[in-house]
């Protein structure tokens, strides 16, 4: 890894792009000056929108009108062919070019292409979608969170590993409990595949994180475990709830307070408290989603996110690369 940590950015992917990403990339620079952004799109469009808000040995455009549509199939992103700014982006990380990729693009797309140009780490057989959840006290790493309807007890266990080791490198003082997620915590529950994935950890008695054994649904956000394991369909649907949970509970809670004369009258009133609960809840925070598994790491960022989103994904990068993750997986794999 060089000093400066270099970002491969698509720029044309998402909402809103290439505003929302040059404009996160001028947010993130204010506090990282050791950052090179390579950034992957319009040139004419990028460089207007950059105008001198960034240092010149900061930042590099490399020119392509090609891109991936949020419509395109998986297969159909890919095949758009190797001048897209997603493809040119990954690849500059095969290449060494860069330390890490970040897109707001299409999500199946970026998987494909990320699979077609980079090499899996050995002895790890499918890479896993992860994500940040806060928690009581404090965050969790979530995975797999839908890049796999199918595991076996082997791809549980790697994903156990590759989420332990994602959490010590984005959270390095603080102690790994790992669980899986299952319809109950005693050990006669689950399906078989589940049940073997327990058998082997707990008999692994690994170093690198604590095995708690399983956590259910309505444990997830107690913070007594802090990554969590599943097979990509149920992650998925945790995750789907999870948010819809939380746009509820805004919602309502915004119609209360100001849906009458003395909700607004509450509402003025505990304004400090409504922020700091409104902040908690601000999805921009844990933006960043995680394809790991992969020898070189891929950041996806939430293609509807704004700029401060994308700016807090960009961070995300910036903790795994200084967390050294891959060199991390690596040696946790094959202990």
């Amino acid at each position: 890894m060089s000093e400066m940590i270099k970002i491969a950015v698509d720029a044309m992917g998402g909402d809103n792009s290439p505003k929302k990403i040059v404009d996160g990339i001028i947010h993130h620079h204010k506090s990282n000056k050791d950052i090179f952004y390579k950034i992957f799109g319009d040139e004419v469009k990028i460089d207007k929108l950059i105008d001198n808000k960034l240092t010149k040995n900061n930042f590099e455009i490399s020119n392509t009108l090609n891109k991936v549509s949020s419509e395109d199939s998986p297969l159909e992103g890919a095949k758009r062919g190797k001048d897209t700014s997603m493809w040119l982006a990954v690849e500059s990380v095969k290449k060494k070019d860069c330390d890490i990729v970040i897109s707001a693009g299409n999500t199946g797309a970026l998987l494909v292409i990320s699979k077609l140009n980079l090499k899996m780490i050995e002895n790890i057989d499918k890479p896993a979608l992860s994500a940040l959840w806060p928690n009581k006290k404090g965050m969790s790493v979530v995975l797999d969170l839908g890049a796999n309807i199918d595991c076996s007890s082997k791809n549980l266990f790697d994903f156990s590993i590759m989420g332990a080791s994602l959490f010590k490198s984005l959270y390095p003082t603080q102690t790994t409990n790992l669980a899986l997620l299952n319809i109950g915590s005693e050990e006669l529950k689950g399906n078989e595949t589940i049940k073997e994935t327990f058998k082997i950890l707990k008999e692994k008695k690994l170093d690198d994180f604590n095995f708690k054994g399983y956590i259910e649904g309505n444990e997830l956000m107690n913070g007594n475990v802090n990554v969590i394991v599943s097979d990509g369909f149920t992650g998925n649907v945790a995750l789907k709830t999870a948010e819809g949970t939380a746009n509820f509970i805004t919602s309502e809670l915004k119609h209360v307070l100001t849906g009458s004369l003395m909700g607004k009258i509450s509402s003025f009133l505990n304004i400090q408290n409504l922020n700091k609960f409104k902040k908690r809840l601000d999805p921009r925070l844990y933006n960043g989603a995680i394809f790991i598994g992969l020898d070189s790491p891929v950041v996806k960022s939430h293609g509807g996110t704004d700029y401060i989103g994308f700016s807090n994904s960009l961070d995300v990068c910036c903790k795994i690369i200084k967390g050294n993750l891959i060199n991390k997986i690596k040696r946790n794999i094959n202990l």
